[in-house]
C-alpha cells in the first residue's frame, strides 16, 4: 500500500506505510501533529498531539501530557479518504516520514494555494 495525494487534478503517490501530518492551528498558532497508518481498509489515525489547546482544539479526556505535547490515541477507524483544506492563515500542511517533513507544495512541485488535497490509501505503483 502507498499514500496517494490528489490536488487540482494532479495525483502524487508516496511509498509510505506510516506518516505524520503536521500543521499549525490557524487561530491559536499552535503546533498539531497526527500519526497515520496506510492500511488496505484506508487511512487510520493512530495518535494525535497538540502543543496547547483552545479555540476548537480541546483534547479528549484521555489526553496525557508527554514531553510538552498533549497526546491521545483515538479509536481505530479506517477512513477511505482524508480531505485537507487550506485557509492560508497558518502555513501549509506538512507530511513527515523517515525523519523529514515536506509541505504539500514541495511534494506536488508547485504551490497548492487554497486547493483542497485528498489523501487516500492506494496500491503500490
Amino acid at each position: 500500500m502507498s499514500l496517494c495525494l490528489a490536488s487540482a487534478g494532479v495525483v502524487k503517490t508516496l511509498s509510505v506505510a506510516a506518516f505524520t501530518l503536521a500543521w499549525t492551528h490557524s487561530i491559536e498558532k499552535t503546533a498539531w501533529q497526527e500519526d497515520w497508518q496506510v492500511t488496505p481498509a484506508g487511512l487510520e489515525l493512530k495518535q494525535a498531539r497538540i502543543k496547547g489547546f483552545g479555540a476548537g482544539m480541546e483534547p479528549p479526556p484521555e489526553t496525557r501530557l508527554v514531553d510538552g505535547w498533549f497526546q491521545w490515541s483515538p479509536p481505530p477507524v479506517a477512513r477511505p479518504e482524508v480531505v485537507l483544506g487550506n485557509s492560508g492563515a497558518a502555513g501549509e500542511w506538512r507530511l513527515c516520514h523517515d525523519g523529514a517533513c515536506r509541505t504539500l507544495s514541495e511534494i506536488f512541485g508547485h504551490p497548492i494555494g487554497a486547493n483542497v488535497t485528498v489523501m487516500s490509501a492506494c496500491d503500490n505503483p
